[in-house]
């Protein structure tokens, strides 16, 4: 094995963990795109992995709370997200585990009420069956891209616009 290939490889891996977090897979797929022979990044990648500067379970559970917390995305899409990104299922499913259903609706909840609107525009929007439901299928499809599934969805949009509702008649 090259030593000066060695060496060029080791640097590209610090290089791309000193820019973020990285999954082995995502190391794998640079070193690949760069050149580096399979044998020489399995090395280098393999010795990372012994003194824990590549670890797959503390990527992906640094993910998974970065991701829940910044972007608000629901399980499914997180789980999307880790595949694409070459962590074992297992792994992943034992990241997602940090993930409530009720820390999901709350995300859901705080979502919907940031995105509807308020006030007058509120009102005129649910003054008329088309516009609200529009409105509806506008919220609903925004937690759909980020995972939600359609029938919390609904019920989150549906109790949040009954509260905006309420709030603004008085």
């Amino acid at each position: 094995m090259d030593p000066g290939q060695v060496e060029a490889a080791r640097n590209i891996v610090l290089r791309q963990l000193t820019a973020s977090a990285k999954s082995r897979r995502q190391l794998e797929d640079k070193l690949a795109d760069r050149g580096v022979p399979e044998s020489v990044a399995m090395t280098v990648l393999d010795r990372f992995q012994e003194v824990g500067l590549v670890d797959d379970v503390s990527f992906a559970q640094t993910f998974v709370r970065s991701r829940a917390e910044t972007r608000k995305l629901a399980r499914p899409a997180l789980r999307r997200d880790l595949q694409a990104k070459g962590i074992d299922p297992d792994v992943a499913e034992a990241a997602l585990q940090q993930r409530t259903d009720e820390q999901e609706r709350q995300d859901a909840l705080e979502l919907v009420r940031r995105k509807a609107p308020s006030g007058e525009q509120l009102a005129t929007q649910m003054a008329e069956r088309s516009t609200r439901d529009k409105l509806t299928r506008r919220l609903v499809s925004m937690l759909a891209r980020k995972g939600y599934a359609p029938g919390m969805a609904f019920d989150v949009v549906k109790e949040v616009l009954g509260e905006l509702s309420q709030d603004s008649e008085y």
